[in-house]
């Protein structure tokens, strides 16, 4: 089992389109304290950066420093709302990138894959759409620019009725996409990593689709929350407690699942530079939480921490 820490590296708090209109990068260039506590587990991150992040220079110094101790990796975070070629009325939007004409996706995505290369002098190889905003439509660009691996799918993932993706469907297991469907295998070169994410008990197939696709699905699913009928589960340390994390991850490895995949946003790494994290308690305990579950998943479950591209080199290998 391999330890993956996918990090959406971008502005500060891109939640509020006030932040949006306005960017700052104070959480990019607190990332070497970040990073500093991945070193201490032996992690090797994966920051996924936006167009803003690769284009400020100081930014580009932060990452550039950290690429090079030869312990992460630098991919692309796709946001549709601030990406080349968008308007200022896509900042107020906040769009899906699924919800863009090819072309305009094409077009952002070479943007996003130069200025990411002109920022690092490498270009990405890994990608993650913001908002999960990733369609089967987007697999032939990413294949046409030298993308492997791609983690934008989560199981159990239900945003239809906002307009956004439904991968509820997806398997916890990676696989290579298909260019029709972005929830089953099939035979293009670009792996999907989904990010780890379950129920915490184990209902049929027909009931878990239910649950991600309930009517009024917030409500519906505080309620089954509250009655600890059913919950989600993700390795997400500001959405998920501790002992929920590391219940799914036992459960990953009794299933024999090959990777434990957690998500946050830089920004959530700073006070106030998201809705989550707010206060230096709020911080400190998001801090520990994270610090926690990385000592269990790489001592007890002695998962080996890689970063994105790593993996599909390990995991292509394994499947010959």
């Amino acid at each position: 089992m391999h330890l993956l820490v996918g990090i959406d590296t971008e502005g500060d708090n891109q939640w509020s389109a006030e932040a949006r209109r306005n960017q700052r990068f104070e959480n990019i260039y607190a990332l070497p304290r970040l990073h500093a506590l991945f070193a201490r587990h032996g992690v090797r991150p994966t920051y996924v950066i936006t167009y803003p992040v690769a284009k400020d220079p100081r930014s580009a110094d932060v990452l550039r420093s950290l690429l090079e101790r030869g312990d992460c990796e630098i991919g692309a975070h796709h946001h549709a709302w601030e990406t080349p070629p968008c308007t200022p009325e896509d900042v107020e939007r906040h769009p899906y990138a699924s919800t863009l004409p090819r072309r305009q996706f094409e077009a952002q995505l070479e943007s996003l894959t130069d200025a990411i290369r002109d920022a690092v002098g490498r270009a990405p190889v890994s990608y993650r759409s913001g908002r999960f905003g990733f369609s089967a439509d987007h697999v032939a660009a990413l294949e046409r620019l030298g993308y492997t691996v791609e983690s934008s799918v989560a199981p159990l993932f239900y945003e239809a009725h906002k307009g956004g993706p439904e991968f509820v469907e997806a398997p916890l297991r990676p696989y290579f996409l298909a260019y029709d469907s972005a929830t089953k295998p099939g035979s293009s070169r670009v792996l999907e990593v989904p990010v780890s994410a379950a129920l915490n008990r184990k209902l049929p197939k027909r009931l878990q689709y239910a649950y991600a696709r309930a009517p009024r699905p917030y409500t519906t699913k505080r309620v089954l929350r509250a009655l600890r009928l059913v919950r989600m589960r993700w390795l997400r340390p500001s959405y998920s407690s501790l002992d929920d994390m590391i219940g799914l991850a036992k459960d990953l490895a009794r299933w024999n699942e090959p990777v434990l995949n957690l998500l946050f946003h830089s920004s959530e790494a700073i006070v106030g530079g998201s809705p989550y994290n707010r206060t230096q308690a709020e911080l400190d305990a998001f801090c520990d939480r994270l610090e926690r579950f990385l000592a269990f998943a790489t001592r007890e479950l002695k998962a080996v921490p890689a970063t994105f591209a790593e993996f599909r080199e390990a995991y292509v290998s394994g499947a010959r």
